[in-house]
């Protein structure tokens, strides 16, 4: 089993900044890809980035690419999510996400076995 935690979601003004931070423990040596989703209201669940650790490979969705960062911590089994040049449109609840096997596109929401409860982002113009 595996659990997360996530943290650092808050509000924020048009072209600003945020890192979300996401804490695995637990038998974090099985997973194979470590993301990010976010679901706005009345949306589906979308993936914004994945990483897959000890590959070095990262994967973004269109609409994040060059703003957004994930990287990861290994020391401290956590991913982060460095959000740059943040607009009205990234507003959301994001999630992290892991996952024990590769399955699927890396933006596949069923390609995924575990799930943080969400943390907050709010983006004002």
């Amino acid at each position: 089993q595996v659990q997360l935690v996530e943290s650092g979601g808050g509000s924020v003004q048009a072209g600003g900044s945020l890192k979300l931070s996401c804490e695995a423990s637990g038998d974090t040596g099985s997973l194979r890809r470590l993301g990010w989703f976010r679901q706005g209201p009345g949306r589906e669940r979308q993936g914004v980035a994945t990483i897959f650790p000890g590959l070095g490979d990262t994967k973004y969705a269109d609409s994040v690419k060059g703003r957004f960062t994930i990287f990861q911590d290994n020391a401290k089994n956590t991913v982060h999510l460095q959000m740059n040049s943040l607009k009205p449109e990234d507003a959301a609840m994001y999630y992290c996400a892991a996952a024990k096997r590769y399955a699927g596109a890396w933006f596949q929401v069923d390609g995924y076995d575990y799930w943080g409860q969400g943390t907050q982002v709010t983006v004002s113009s």
